[in-house]
């Protein structure tokens, strides 16, 4: 993947997805004490920017791969972008999803149209995947694939072109393909752009891979923010953070949600606890930017059931 696979996949996908706000917040950067700008991502379709993945390997395969029919494994955003994108496409879709997964995530794949075959864990249904390819599925991975990658990538391209001037930017960390294409494409347009990348306690897979070296399996995803949920990240994206990223700042369960409840009473968005922690970590940073830094959070998803939120609260 490079800049010129995410740049055809802006084109390809374009028909399909929204162009996000970028938006400055006065709020923000006098919290920060910097100039702060939002990618507003969580008003994507689907309410993340997995779809930009999900219809960029859709649309790249052929016809008789399509007949086939796709299968993904998802906690949540990445479920729903498929079986959207699928059911735009009319693919056949399964998707395979741990049992703590949201009840709100599970009804949303559904009623787009996809097959939910609940697991024990993650890691089980990971497990399931060769079971679906074996009957001539197509597997969609929500990280570690190149035309995924590139779709999340078109993130980057835009945060360019509306803020040129862009000095910093906050990016999620689940598996690492939205880290990754974004960084792919801001660093290839302009270099000295920091890209810092942001996980929580408990599902900080990245961090820990990036200090050993290599990938490492969570035992368990404790955290709240279960879109960040990653098992573990590749070989791909763990490279693509050791080359582009700045480093990688873990908040805590309470610190994404304090930034959560700020961003909901002041900016009046609602996110969930995995892009909110981009706020956390920035606030974490604050002395790394002065005044003439432009900084952008980019609020990932906000796919938050109403009982979820009242429980952080």
């Amino acid at each position: 993947m490079d800049v010129t696979a995410i740049e055809k996949a802006r084109e390809r996908i374009k028909p399909y997805i929204k162009r996000t706000a970028l938006e400055y917040s006065q709020t923000l950067s006098g919290y920060l004490e910097t100039n702060v700008s939002v990618k507003f991502e969580l008003f994507q379709k689907t309410g993340s920017f997995k779809v930009r993945g999900a219809f960029n390997k859709l649309l790249s395969l052929s016809a008789e791969e399509r007949k086939r029919g796709v299968v993904a494994v998802s906690g949540g955003n990445h479920a729903q972008a498929v079986a959207y994108a699928s059911s735009v496409l009319d693919v056949d879709a399964v998707i395979l999803m741990p049992r703590s997964t949201p009840r709100n995530y599970v009804e949303a794949t559904r009623d787009y149209g996809a097959k939910v075959d609940l697991q024990p864990t993650i890691a089980a249904a990971f497990a399931e995947i060769k079971r679906f390819e074996s009957e001539g599925r197509i597997f969609v991975h929500p990280f570690d694939d190149s035309l995924v990658m590139a779709g999340q990538g078109t993130i980057g391209l835009e945060i360019l072109e509306d803020s040129p001037e862009t000095t910093d930017i906050f990016v999620s960390i689940g598996g690492g393909g939205l880290a990754g294409g974004v960084a792919t494409a801001v660093k290839a347009i302009k270099p000295e752009v920091r890209i810092w990348g942001v996980e929580t306690v408990g599902a900080n897979s990245m961090a820990q891979a990036l200090a050993v070296g290599h990938p490492v399996e969570l035992s368990a995803i404790t955290s709240i923010a279960k879109t960040l949920g990653a098992p573990s990240v590749s070989l791909q994206t763990l490279a693509l953070a050791q080359e582009h990223l700045e480093n990688v700042t873990v908040v805590s369960d309470d610190e994404a949600i304090q930034a959560l409840q700020f961003m909901l009473e002041r900016l009046k968005v609602l996110t969930e606890p995995a892009a909110s922690c981009t706020l956390a970590a920035a606030f974490r940073l604050k002395n790394q930017f002065d005044k003439d830094n432009n900084v952008v959070l980019i609020l990932c998803g906000g796919n938050l059931s109403l009982g979820d939120l009242c429980d952080y609260i």
